[in-house]
């Protein structure tokens, strides 16, 4: 006996527990954890794109647009992959339809 064993309690090796356990305990963590991501990201995400693709598919001339980089503008003209964006008088952009982020009121450019 050590002086040290006064101070420290020895440690002596335990059996290992039985593997036990059904294997519905085991997987029930990791199902769980792939259920709430689901609920918690990806659902929400999935709303989010159908509701910007139901945005696009209404969008009209004359509708006011503002890009996902900040320009506003009046739509001019409709193709099925491209938008003709007006930001001045007599300045026209092309922009990809995947690029407009928001619709906004009708009367807001001539407001602002």
């Amino acid at each position: 006996m050590d002086l040290l064993d006064l101070f420290i309690a020895p440690a002596y090796a335990q059996a290992a527990p039985a593997p036990g356990g059904s294997m519905w305990q085991t997987l029930l963590l990791p199902i769980v954890f792939i259920g709430l991501m689901y609920v918690l990201m990806i659902r929400p995400q999935m709303k989010r794109q159908k509701e910007h693709r139901a945005m696009l598919d209404k969008l009209q001339r004359g509708d006011e647009v503002i890009t996902s980089g900040g320009i506003a503008g009046t739509v001019t003209d409709l193709g099925d992959n491209f938008v003709s964006v007006e930001v001045a008088s007599g300045v026209t952009l092309r922009i990809q339809r995947a690029a407009i982020a928001n619709v906004l009121p009708k009367g807001t450019l001539k407001s602002a």
